[in-house]
């Protein structure tokens, strides 16, 4: 188990990481090619974006770490659900935007990855 959680919490950094400098090949690496980021818009409606969708968004725009952002990364909790599934909270920023992530992760082929990203966006003033 606690080679698990240090798996876990090896691949969250490399998501982190990976945002924060703007790096696609961390993120397609934490992130299994079938997952997909969700999130509620202003309006109510819920937006999906795959992940590949989201590394060309990623590779396209300047990095937290180029722009001068600092960096606020936190890994909150890691809920080792069972031998295969876990789920974790992290908290990011590219101000003004402050993100909280729920990063599902699930083992396969004995790999921790991310499988499904849910996260919801705050603005700072």
């Amino acid at each position: 188990m606690n080679n698990d959680l240090r798996a876990i919490e090896a691949v969250t950094w490399t998501y982190l990481n990976g945002l924060y400098e703007g790096d696609v090949a961390k993120l397609a690496h934490a992130f299994h090619p079938t997952s997909a980021l969700t999130t509620a818009q202003e309006d109510g409606t819920i937006k999906i974006v795959p992940r590949d969708e989201w590394l060309k968004a990623v590779r396209e725009r300047p990095s937290p770490k180029a722009a001068g952002m600092t960096r606020g990364d936190h890994i909150l909790t890691i809920d080792m659900v069972g031998p295969t599934l876990a789920l974790v909270k992290v908290k990011c920023q590219m101000p003004p935007r402050y993100f909280t992530d729920l990063l599902s992760f699930l083992k396969v082929e004995s790999k921790w990855q991310i499988v499904q990203k849910v996260f919801m966006t705050e603005m700072g003033t």
